[in-house]
């Protein structure tokens, strides 16, 4: 559950859920919160679960199991991936190495699993492991003036500039890390991250002092990265290859073996996978304007999850994610073609109706950084 959740409902916030987590999925106006962030700054909590490991082994034996190579200098992270056999997304990680011990951030309800399973094939190495999701609280700065936002509130250390590296200071009278994200939302962007017992008093300095930020939700935080699109756990990495999203940032194709590297390799030395992951725009289409008219609705046709997309009379693909564009002001998606596909020009099926489509150069809007987890191909 959220850390805060009575200040949130102060502040008016509707509350919802990822993950098997209570989230904030927004403070009464989403679309202007959006806005706020693409503007400014916005302030979030991030819901992850967390995982320690400690001990002798513990790099060598994380290393041993992700996609990517753990740092071994404090201060220092990565973005990896849990693979099963068959090369699939199982569970996405953040991996910081914080001196004695490794902090792990995966979607929440993939922590106790993993964490059981991990401490279950430690054998004779010196490796320690425990889910510690309750004692933190982790909170997202994301907009072209977070990096103001945040020199303007820490102490002790400069705002982090590499991505995934992090600095320790202190917000009033609380001790923070500070790390430098990649950008999932499109924008300049920080993950704080403190105690559970200094959350509420490090929450009041990053909304209220120094330069203000703006508080959203989880549905602000999905269209954002919907715009810069970026692919997330739930809709497009769990239980596809990582070649298929273009998910480059989170493999190292020279370390050595770890589950699932192999249908990784095989995938990556032929040249391209079988599927790609692209962007499309959703044109009007009159039929279903009419149909919403008739119906008293003036929102535009949405395709859902699993959607078809077709070239002609083909099935090409599927939608993985859609939404309207805060600042497009248009149904866009994210959605997994055959890799040949040649055709810009596609329809979506959307209540049982074919519905144009362009397919479109990704991001969908350009912010003040760019997501790391854009497709990468080459």
């Amino acid at each position: 559950m959220t850390v805060i959740e009575s200040v949130h409902a102060d502040h008016g916030a509707t509350f919802g859920e990822r993950g098997g987590r209570k989230i904030v999925e927004h403070f009464g106006r989403p679309d202007r919160a959006h806005r706020a962030v693409r503007n400014g700054v916005g302030l979030i909590e991030a819901v992850y679960g967390v995982i320690v490991v400690e001990g002798d082994d513990r790099l060598e034996y994380v290393d041993n199991v992700v996609s990517n190579r753990v740092p071994a200098e404090d201060g220092q992270g990565c973005y990896a991936l849990v693979l099963d056999p068959q090369g699939r997304i199982e569970v996405e990680l953040y991996v910081y190495n914080a001196g004695e011990r490794l902090l792990l951030f995966v979607p929440p309800e993939t922590a106790e699993p993993l964490a059981e399973d991990w401490s279950g094939k430690v054998f004779i190495q010196d490796v320690e492991i425990r889910v510690a999701t309750d004692e933190y609280a982790i909170f997202g700065i994301h907009g072209p003036k977070a990096t103001e936002k945040v020199a303007s509130v820490l102490n002790g250390a400069a705002s982090p500039d590499e991505r995934l590296s992090f600095v320790r200071g202190t917000m009033g009278d609380a001790g923070v890390t500070v790390v430098r994200t990649d950008a999932l939302t499109g924008e300049e962007s920080y993950e704080v991250i403190c105690g559970v017992d200094d959350a509420e008093a490090v929450y009041d300095v990053l909304l209220n002092q120094g330069l203000n930020a703006a508080p959203f939700g989880y549905r602000t935080l999905e269209s954002l990265a919907l715009e810069a699109g970026s692919p997330l756990f739930a809709t497009e990495l769990e239980g596809r290859i990582p070649n298929v999203l273009g998910l480059r940032t989170a493999l190292d194709f020279e370390k050595g073996c770890y589950v699932g590297q192999e249908v990784v390799s095989r995938v990556e030395n032929r040249g391209r996978p079988s599927k790609r992951l692209v962007g499309l725009t959703l044109e009007d289409d009159a039929t279903l304007e009419a149909d919403n008219a008739e119906n008293g609705s003036s929102a535009p046709p949405i395709p859902t999850a699993g959607a078809a997309v077709f070239d002609g009379d083909s099935s090409v693909g599927e939608v993985t994610r859609a939404g309207v564009s805060e600042l497009l002001e248009t149904p866009i998606a994210l959605a997994v073609v055959a890799y040949d596909l040649e055709s810009e020009r596609l329809s979506v099926r959307v209540d049982g109706e074919e519905v144009p489509a362009v397919r479109t150069a990704l991001p969908f809007v350009e912010g003040s950084d760019r997501s790391d987890r854009l497709p990468d191909y080459e």
